[in-house]
């Protein structure tokens, strides 16, 4: 990992935990549903600088929701180091940064609701209540980062 790569994931690792802890009032919570606004970001950003800096953000994340929220939670949030890896996996092979965070959506909504049901929640609560949440806390999340990855674009090293 070269310094660069390693600052700016430590730095989205620190956002990654400093968001579930301090800005909770900007949570939405339907159990087993919960959505901290810019939470995915960090990751989002991650995945523009190499895969294994998207998942030790992932893993980041997964640790201040560990903090904050619980193990549903938690669990759900390690599915950002797969997704992570996934939209960093389809930037580095071309695929445009919108392309990208777009393709890990129907991952990441999967993901976490196939996660919750071993906790005991139901296939509704699982794929209607954390899926399709999952999905729109996602695009706003992506909304969020496209709008902070122009002036971003030479920090992150992003030409296209």
């Amino acid at each position: 990992m070269k310094t660069r790569e390693l600052v700016l994931t430590a730095i989205f690792i620190a956002l990654s935990l400093i968001i579930p802890i301090y800005f909770g009032f900007l949570k939405v919570y339907i159990p087993p549903f919960s959505a901290t606004i810019a939470s995915h970001v960090p990751v989002m950003l991650a995945v523009f600088v190499s895969p294994v800096s998207a998942m030790l953000v992932g893993v980041g994340s997964t640790v201040g929701f560990w903090l904050t929220m619980g193990p549903v939670i938690a669990a759900r949030a390690a599915t950002h180091i797969v997704f992570g890896g996934l939209g960093a996996w389809l930037f580095r092979r071309g695929v445009k940064p919108w392309q990208a965070l777009l393709a890990m959506l129907p991952v990441h909504a999967l993901l976490e609701s196939l996660i919750v049901l071993p906790f005991g929640f139901s296939l509704y609560e699982g794929f209607v209540v954390v899926g399709i949440g999952t999905a729109l806390h996602h695009l706003v999340d992506m909304a969020i980062t496209l709008a902070l990855l122009k002036p971003l674009r030479s920090t992150l090293g992003i030409s296209r």
